[in-house]
């Protein structure tokens, strides 16, 4: 499900969320000039990845049943501009839920 969609002539920014073998993966990736000249490459892709037995805690966060369709419905509703990625994080850390985060250009 798409969280976050940006496009200009400098820069395309695109953000998701999916469940991959019962773990929640947030991932991004920024693309064109305006990425270029901050990283020195076109292209950065970032992911965190909220493992199966961590997943559960999210679900009474947003008063929802046990059911990934509706997980990722509510975080699209909480989760959906450009501050996204770094916000679904933010809550994560407020509400002890680990993560595993990577990025790379």
């Amino acid at each position: 499900m798409q969280l976050f969609h940006f496009h200009t002539p400098d820069i395309k920014v695109t953000v998701d969320a999916y469940f991959e073998n019962g773990n929640l993966v947030i991932e991004g990736y920024d693309i064109g000039k305006t990425v270029k000249e901050y990283w020195g490459d076109s292209d950065y892709e970032y992911t965190t990845t909220v493992k199966g037995g961590e997943v559960w805690k999210l679900y009474p966060l947003f008063n929802i049943p046990e059911d990934e369709n509706l997980l990722l419905e509510a975080l699209a509703k909480k989760f959906n501009n450009n501050t996204c990625f770094s916000d679904f994080r933010n809550f994560c850390d407020q509400n002890q839920v680990k993560y595993e985060s990577f990025s790379w250009t």
